[in-house]
């Protein structure tokens, strides 16, 4: 027997079983599975692919196989149940052949440059039309309206933040439930009822106004407040009395990027910003894509005018460096860190203000703060923990990929002591001094924190605080006191702030503020963490969430998420999105601990950034590979999401391994590797991505770049895929840390190449852009906008996977 007639009988066996088996959802899903792995057998890449006008279904051309296939496809309900029931109809874009760049003798063409261009009424056009395709894809998604009560019924229970304490007064961060943001509240005493001190949500009527950062005057007199509008990263800054809550007539503008530093007289504060963009007058704050350069350290003094403020510090000779500033504890101290970027490496600058003769007020205006340069080099990162005088205490990565604890005097640079080694295993991820002579530690062991109080001037070990496997959230602590705040959360916990007592007889702990959320009972969520071997065999950690007592039988839609730079750890953390996920569509959650995060310290973060990051790729793809093998799910069924540096790795998966998903949600992800650093804050990734205008940079960020590396599945004899995965790429038009450009470059690349350009196209599952209006990367977004999105992203989400809804 011929092999075409042996596969050719199989088949017909295969389906003489689908019309004779009562299957279930998992007989369905293996039957999928095994009806085209046998004609992928036979075929090779299923490349040859018609479209029927009348059925507007793809199949074989092969005419001994055109009536079996076709009644297969039905019969497993792929053609009534993918996202849209036949060939989306995208836009006509326009493209424009003759803008090539030539990289180290490369031509590269780019298209689509002129969506570059944000104030463009032919963007402005692209935008608009293509909304009208994703609205009506999301129309047709069974779910969608279910989601949206169930994600808003889901959202409404209290929120608490970490209380922190200013002279003799406690504030908090609190949200009711659906409040559009977090309210600010004052207290005299922990047991008293808070009262609201600032509430951001009365500032908009539509909730786009955010309070982005905000700190209290030492004395507890002034709160200074940086708001952002429609969640652009600029920032205006502004300054209320908190005795009577009268806003003051200071009004700071065009700040980005920074935090605010009170002087310890209460005159004034620190804070950074870049120049003014130019038109800055007629200009929707936000949108723009000018690249932000020259970030300035300056100090205002309360009751003037921000055009009087004084220059602390600028680096015109180094145009891309960010400053990060604040006082020391005893506020003699301008502590400054400048960063190359946004990488774990810095220079640290201090200048001691007792030694101004005229004080700050008195400082000439024309020249710098005279800052001592005590590390004047990017060799590793350094974070100031405190200092007695002229005696400072540091968290340290040189030659210490873990971290450690040293110290210095500032009269002997050149002198460093070590107080608390590195571990051997554990990252230390923080520091605080509390209780005079003693430090809170906390240690990233596995992904998950540890806890310790240990001596500050030895590192000696004092006590083991014990607390669930879980994160840190925040710790709120001030050396001067012996109680400090702690908030936990876990994937299963929504919250506790705990209140620690450092008693001479050891440390007391008891609940302030337990997070309930009506109808949610952790005991029916098992959480598992999995390590899972990658391409080159390096041990890579996942955590698995589900509904306990599920079949491994291959059934279950799940969603894997991962992110995989800036040496960035994702410890278990709780949202009320996966348990609706779970407990509605069945849904399995994981998160992958990929290379370039710093889950194992800054040899892991290196591991998958510039020439390394195919390895976070490739992590995530076993992730993958092992959530299949184990029965969690089957490739039809696996979502894939990230966001923003997660963008890219979304981005770059699905073109290299389109066979293995059945869905994709890329959120703000740098798409065009090769030019992303001329965009707003771009440059400051550089460190982190390379840059293509370094020729061994180039080399490797065209192999993985999202934008440069869309290719047709069915083209290619070394992937089993037939087409891309359903797909959503997400964005907002606000959005001023990666641009939305990015997203609609890739966008009108993937319709083309997969679909526009071809007759009949094999890709018949949809890719669809969401550009959120007044929003930006995701920092200030109102409680309404982040369940629209996750409304629209998981009903899609649902659509594609076939999940089935469970009340």
């Amino acid at each position: 027997m011929s092999t075409f007639s042996r596969f050719l009988w199989r088949i017909i066996i295969l389906n003489f079983v689908i019309n004779n088996i009562n299957h279930t959802q998992q007989n369905h899903d293996v039957l999928i599975c095994t009806y085209f792995g046998l004609l992928d057998s036979l075929f090779g890449s299923l490349n040859h692919y018609i479209t029927d006008d009348k059925t507007q279904v793809s199949y074989l051309k092969n005419e001994p196989l055109k009536s079996i296939s076709l009644s297969i496809y039905f019969r497993l309900g792929m053609g009534s149940d993918c996202v849209a029931c036949e060939p989306l109809r995208y836009p006509d874009t326009r493209r424009d052949d003759y803008v090539v760049d030539n990289y180290h003798g490369v031509p590269i063409s780019d298209p689509y440059r002129w969506l570059e261009d944000p104030d463009s009424k032919e963007v402005k056009g692209f935008i608009k039309k293509h909304m009208k395709v994703t609205e009506s894809v999301l129309s047709n998604c069974d779910y969608r309206e279910k989601l949206h009560v169930c994600m808003t019924k889901s959202f409404d229970y209290p929120r608490y933040g970490c209380p922190f304490q200013r002279g003799n007064k406690y504030f908090y961060f609190h949200n009711p439930g659906l409040c559009p943001h977090r309210v600010l509240y004052i207290q005299d005493s922990l047991d008293d009822e808070g009262e609201v001190l600032l509430d951001p949500n009365q500032l908009s009527e539509d909730g786009t106004v955010a309070l982005r950062v905000c700190e209290v005057s030492h004395d507890a007199k002034y709160l200074a407040y940086g708001l952002s509008s429609s969640g652009s990263d600029w920032l205006t800054l502004q300054v209320m009395c908190v005795a009577d809550k009268i806003i003051e007539p200071d009004k700071l503008s065009w700040l980005k990027f920074t935090s605010i530093s009170w002087t310890h007289d209460t005159k004034g504060f620190f804070y950074c910003r870049f120049p003014a963009p130019k038109d800055c007058e007629n200009m929707d704050a936000g949108t723009e894509v000018n690249v932000n350069h020259n970030h300035q350290l300056y100090y205002h003094l309360l009751g003037t005018k921000q055009s009087e403020d004084i220059l602390c510090w600028e680096d015109l000779e180094n145009p891309t460096h960010i400053l990060e500033a604040r006082l020391s504890d005893d506020g003699k101290y301008l502590l400054m860190n400048i960063c190359q970027g946004a990488i774990p490496l810095n220079k640290f600058y201090c200048c001691n203000l007792s030694t101004l003769p005229n004080g700050l007020k008195g400082h000439k205006r024309d020249d710098l703060l005279p800052f001592v340069k005590l590390i004047d080099d990017f060799e590793a990162r350094y974070q100031a923990i405190a200092n007695d005088d002229t005696i400072f205490t540091f968290l340290t990565n040189k030659q210490a990929p873990r971290y450690k604890v040293v110290r210095v005097d500032l009269k002997k640079p050149d002198h460093w002591i070590e107080v608390l080694q590195e571990s051997k295993n554990d990252v230390i991820e923080s520091v605080l001094p509390i209780n005079r002579n003693q430090m809170i530690v906390t240690y990233l062991s596995d992904c998950k924190h540890v806890l310790q109080i240990r001596d500050f001037e030895s590192g000696a070990l004092l006590h083991k605080l014990p607390i669930d496997i879980g994160s840190i959230d925040y710790i709120s602590a001030r050396r001067e006191d012996n109680m400090f705040f702690v908030k936990f959360s876990s994937f299963i916990n929504p919250g506790v702030v705990y209140l620690y007592n450092l008693k001479p007889t050891g440390p007391d702990s008891k609940v302030l503020r337990d997070t309930v959320v009506p109808g949610f009972d952790q005991a029916e969520y098992h959480v598992n963490q999995v390590f899972v071997h990658s391409k080159d065999g390096t041990r890579v950690p996942a955590f698995i969430v589900a509904q306990k007592g599920i079949e491994l039988d291959g059934s279950h839609p799940c969603l894997l998420y991962g992110y995989g730079g800036y040496g960035i750890s994702l410890t278990p953390s709780f949202d009320m999105t996966r348990v609706v996920l779970a407990r509605h569509l069945g849904v399995v959650f994981c998160v992958a601990n990929i290379r370039g995060g710093g889950e194992y310290g800054e040899e892991w973060h290196q591991g998958g950034s510039l020439a390394n990051k195919q390895n976070s790729f490739d992590d995530f793809v076993s992730v993958a590979e092992y959530l299949i093998s184990k029965g969690y799910t089957n490739p039809s069924k696996l979502c894939i999401e990230g966001g923003s540096n997660g963008g890219i790795l979304i981005g770059a998966c699905i073109n290299q391994r389109p066979d293995l998903f059945g869905c994709a949600l890329a959120h703000a992800g740098v798409m065009d590797m090769l030019r992303y650093h001329k965009f707003t804050i771009g440059h400051a990734w550089v460190h982190e991505f390379g840059c293509s205008d370094r020729e061994e940079d180039f080399r490797y960020l065209i192999k993985y770049s999202p934008l440069h590396n869309v290719r047709r599945p069915w083209e290619d004899s070394s992937t089993k895929a037939t087409q891309y995965p359903s797909c959503m790429l997400l964005t907002a038009d606000h959005d001023d840390r990666v641009v939305p450009l990015h997203t609609l470059k890739l966008l009108a690349t993937m319709q083309h190449e997969l679909c526009t350009s071809v007759k009949n196209s094999p890709q018949v599952n949809p890719i669809i852009g969401r550009i959120s209006r007044k929003s930006g990367h995701g920092c200030g977004s109102s409680t309404q906008i982040m369940i629209d999105k996750s409304v629209d992203c998981y009903s899609f989400m649902a659509k594609a996977l076939g999940a089935s809804w469970k009340d």
